[in-house]
């Protein structure tokens, strides 16, 4: 590797650590030519399939872009960045392991809200919404309702969507 202060050619290694969740290499270097010393980081390159939008569009996959469709969903929820960094690796993970070189972009609209309805029904309700393009409030319903079935044994982490009975608050039984 070069020397970024004097361009010299070669520069030697003097320690190496495991950085951040262990996925990078911090290594310490030295340059024999001007004594200068710098730090670089070394991560595995592995390349996630190009996405295949609607119209047949093809775009490159971009982590960034899949974290702002949980942030937006996430808006103003009791969800940690750790809970959210966890599920976009999930997904990049399971988009690794698929082995394929494009896939459609819904199957990864449809990972984030696996992802979302784990970690909070309200974030998964307004995903759905704007990623099912719902029409109207029976819309909503039906999917609160789907999920409600879905969810038994999460109804004491999360309060109810609709209170209790199902969103029938207020009718007569």
């Amino acid at each position: 590797m070069h020397c970024p202060f004097c361009q010299h050619e070669d520069t030697r290694v003097i320690d190496s650590r495991l950085a951040e969740d262990g996925a990078t290499v911090r290594r310490r270097r030295e340059c024999p030519q001007c004594s200068e010393r710098f730090n670089t980081f070394e991560t595995a390159e592995l390349k996630l399939p190009t996405l295949v939008k609607s119209g047949e569009r093809r775009e490159t996959f971009d982590e960034r872009k899949l974290r702002v469709s949980f942030e937006r969903a996430l808006q103003k929820r009791p969800v940690t960045s750790d809970a959210v960094d966890a599920a976009v690796r999930t997904i990049i993970n399971d988009l690794r392991k698929s082995g394929e070189r494009e896939v459609p972009s819904r199957q990864v609209g449809e990972l984030v809200m696996r992802e979302l309805k784990k970690l909070d029904q309200v974030a998964y309700v307004r995903f759905a919404s704007v990623y099912r393009k719902f029409e109207d409030v029976q819309a909503f319903r039906e999917e609160i309702e789907k999920l409600e079935r879905d969810l038994p044994g999460l109804e004491h982490l999360q309060l109810s969507l609709l209170g209790e009975g199902g969103g029938r608050r207020g009718k007569k039984s």
